[in-house]
C-alpha cells in the first residue's frame, strides 16, 4: 500500500485510490463464505422406495402379561419361561416373523415385562410392539 504525504503545498491533489475500505469488504466475503461452506456441502442420502412393495400380512403374536406373572401366549397359559423361550425361538425362525404384541396389565411388576422382553429380543424377534395403552390413560 502507498501513502502519499503531502510537502506543504495543499494545492496537490492526492491521486492514489483508497483501496482500506476494498480490503475490509472482501475479508468480511471471505468470511461469510468461510462460514456458510459447511453447510453448504453437507447433505444426507436417503434411499426412497421408487414404488409400492409387496404387501406381505404378518402374523401376530399376542402375549399377555397378568398382574401376578402369568403369561398368555395368543389366549393360552404359557407353563414357564422355559416353554416361552422356545415359543420365541420358532417364532424367530420363521421366513417371515410374526410382530410380537405385548399387552401388559398395568399392575404388572416391571421386572416380569422386562424378562419377557428380553429375553423375546435373545430370541431374534425383530418386530416387538406394546397394545393396550389406553389403560394407562387414568
Amino acid at each position: 500500500m502507498a501513502m502519499t504525504i503531502s510537502s506543504g503545498a495543499g494545492n496537490e491533489l492526492m491521486v492514489d485510490m483508497n483501496t482500506t475500505p476494498l480490503i475490509d469488504v472482501m475479508l468480511v466475503l471471505l468470511i461469510m463464505f468461510i462460514i456458510t461452506l459447511p453447510v453448504m456441502t453437507n447433505s444426507i442420502n436417503l434411499d426412497m422406495p421408487q414404488g409400492p412393495g409387496p404387501e406381505t400380512q404378518r402374523e401376530t403374536i399376542n402375549l399377555s402379561i397378568d398382574f401376578d406373572g402369568t403369561i398368555l401366549w395368543n389366549g393360552t397359559v404359557v407353563p414357564g419361561l422355559a416353554q416361552l423361550e422356545q415359543y420365541f425361538q420358532s417364532a424367530a425362525a420363521q421366513s417371515t416373523q410374526p410382530e410380537l404384541h405385548v399387552r401388559p396389565d398395568k399392575r404388572a411388576k416391571y421386572d416380569h415385562v422386562a424378562q419377557v422382553l428380553g429375553m423375546a429380543q435373545r430370541s431374534g424377534i425383530e418386530r416387538i410392539g406394546f397394545a393396550g395403552q389406553e389403560q394407562y390413560l387414568d
